[in-house]
């Protein structure tokens, strides 16, 4: 059932990845499956309200997908992490900038010990936080360099380890310009 839901979302059937995800989470329940497989298909639930424009069901679904993934795993397993970077990502989408920057700002630090500096989620997890300081309108004047000197860090340690062309390098690059713009806007009022 995972692979024709994910078959269906990767097409883009939305509509019917939805329902077999609820189909299989349905089936799980019945069956007593073990929470952690709950919290995986509670994710790709998440992932499929995205792409269906439910953000408020999206956003509820990351909180308890990390809320359980805490619960479960404790901060430090990279699940957790991951689920933590997937529901700080939600909330920039919902404009709640400053519950992201807090979630980040407790989570960053464990991911670095954990994962080290260089871990993919480790710096996406910098990406989004940069994002929510410049985009958030009441970011302040050290907000907004913040942002800049992060994404231009981000943006050397991407390139150096993964490359010009990965997805992670020019994400970030895409992201310096708005942040860059944001600060030269504030910096002239």
């Amino acid at each position: 059932m995972t692979q024709l839901g994910n078959g269906l979302f990767d097409a883009q059937h939305y509509e019917d990845a939805l329902s077999v995800y609820e189909a299989k989470l349905s089936m799980m329940r019945r069956l007593g499956a073990a929470e952690a497989n709950f919290l995986t298909v509670q994710s790709n639930i998440a992932c499929t309200y995205n792409q269906l424009g439910r953000l408020e069901d999206a956003l509820r679904m990351r909180r308890d997908v990390y809320s359980g993934r805490l619960e479960l795993k404790g901060e430090e397993h990279e699940k957790t992490l991951l689920a933590a970077n997937n529901y700080a990502i939600t909330l920039n989408r919902h404009l709640r900038f400053g519950e992201a920057r807090s979630l980040l700002r407790k989570t960053i630090p464990v991911a670095r010990r954990v994962l080290g500096e260089n871990h993919d989620t480790k710096l996406r997890m910098r990406w989004i936080y940069a994002v929510a300081l410049y985009k958030d309108d009441g970011a302040t004047l050290d907000d907004l360099h913040e942002a800049v000197t992060t994404l231009e860090d981000l943006e050397r340690t991407a390139r150096r380890v993964f490359g010009f062309s990965h997805p992670l390098t020019t994400g970030i690059e895409a992201a310096l310009p708005s942040a860059r713009a944001a600060l030269r806007a504030r910096e002239t009022t």
